[in-house]
């Protein structure tokens, strides 16, 4: 009787066990899938960028499908790799939008492949997330277009609170003549003056060119006090390298385009002590306990570094963002591309990698001047500046 009793209570058990992991467990997602396109350089010359936005894409996708879904359906992520160049990010938008009727696009990772879309997107009326940086994507407004990445202009504004600390009041600019290059040099020059800082010499570069001493020599002859570098890997670690040979023995900054190991790993020991502006995902360990993007910033870095075996980065990031921003708008309206929009202009209080955001009809990137953080490169790795 004992052992009867005993059998009964395990397999009461073994019941109540299987209730509760029917309550709690996520039911696998099923019918019609949420398509979702995305855009990003995963070859080319800003793969640097787009391998860990194609990167972040899946880990989204896995993770969301894993967690019940969307509404019970799945997301599935349609990936376009527009190799850095505006006209395959234009094709690539045509087919999602026609082909796959996807309901919205992340994307691309460069300011000038987004631009190079942002006017078809517009006319097809389908709502664009951007993952790069120039402050064009959003202004003017479009009605359509949004963007993750923290704006050039704040990074220019974040760089010029840094100068003044420094007493600094006469730089140089040396910025690639990519969309993403002038853009930051449009900033520089606008901005810097009116904290007092001269912008004595400017000189451009290509994306590929693999030696910048005849620009840093003309540079050097203006006499500045700072050198600002404005572009993606690899060119700002070719600078590092050449500031460093040439012996120009003033500091380097560059801009938040530079934010990630492909940097550290080409410009190496050149890299020590230049500074830039960042989001808080490469400092995320050093930010205060309490900071609201913490425990998202460590999560996320955890989870890529377990997937993908290397650390997360800023561009990887702005992915994260932009598609959970998508998600969480589909969960309340469903596969309605006007209501999505609508409701993605409505996004408030939204804590992603790059910030917190905070969208409305007159701004489509939702970032203030705190959402940068300066960093300094110290004994190869990432340093908050205080």
């Amino acid at each position: 009787m004992r052992m009867r009793n005993s059998l009964c209570l395990l397999l009461v058990g073994a019941l109540l066990v299987g209730l509760a992991a029917g309550c709690f467990a996520a039911r696998a997602p099923a019918g019609p899938p949420y398509v979702i396109g995305a855009i990003f350089s995963v070859t080319g010359d800003a793969s640097s960028l787009g391998v860990p936005e194609k990167n972040t894409a899946q880990l989204v996708e896995k993770m969301v499908n894993a967690a019940g879904g969307i509404k019970g359906r799945p997301l599935r992520i349609v990936i376009e790799d527009d190799r850095g160049d505006p006209a395959e990010a234009l094709n690539a938008a045509r087919r999602l939008v026609e082909k796959d009727r996807v309901l919205a696009i992340v994307g691309p990772s460069r300011t000038g492949t987004t631009m190079a879309i942002k006017g078809y997107m517009e006319k097809a009326q389908v709502p664009l997330i951007s993952c790069a940086a120039g402050v064009e994507i959003v202004e003017p407004l479009s009605t359509w277009v949004f963007k993750t990445p923290q704006s050039d202009r704040l990074a220019v504004q974040k760089i010029a609170s840094y100068l003044k600390r420094k007493r600094i009041t006469r730089i140089a600019s040396l910025s690639d003549n990519t969309a993403f290059g002038k853009g930051g040099l449009r900033e520089i020059q606008s901005l810097l003056p009116k904290h007092g800082i001269r912008v004595v010499a400017t000189e451009e570069y290509g994306p590929r060119d693999t030696s910048m001493e005849a620009q840093l020599t003309k540079l050097r002859s203006a006499n500045p006090q700072a050198v600002i570098c404005w572009g993606t890997p690899p060119g700002p670690a070719v600078v590092a390298q050449n500031m460093k040979q040439l012996g120009l023995g003033v500091p380097l900054i560059c801009s938040h385009g530079v934010a990630n190991a492909t940097f550290l790993n080409l410009a190496r020991t050149a890299a020590e002590g230049v500074v830039l502006p960042v989001g808080r995902l490469l400092v995320a360990t050093q930010i205060p306990a309490n900071h609201p993007q913490r425990k998202l910033l460590l999560d996320y870095s955890r989870r890529y570094q377990a997937q993908f075996s290397k650390p997360a980065d800023t561009f990887g990031g702005h992915a994260w963002d932009a598609i959970y921003l998508i998600v969480n708008a589909l969960r309340k309206t469903g596969p309605d591309r006007a209501k999505l929009r609508t409701r993605l202009e409505q996004t408030r209080g939204f804590v992603g990698t790059g910030g917190i955001f905070n969208f409305s009809r007159t701004d489509h990137n939702g970032l203030g001047p705190d959402a940068f953080v300066l960093a300094e490169v110290k004994g190869g790795t990432w340093k908050l500046l205080k």
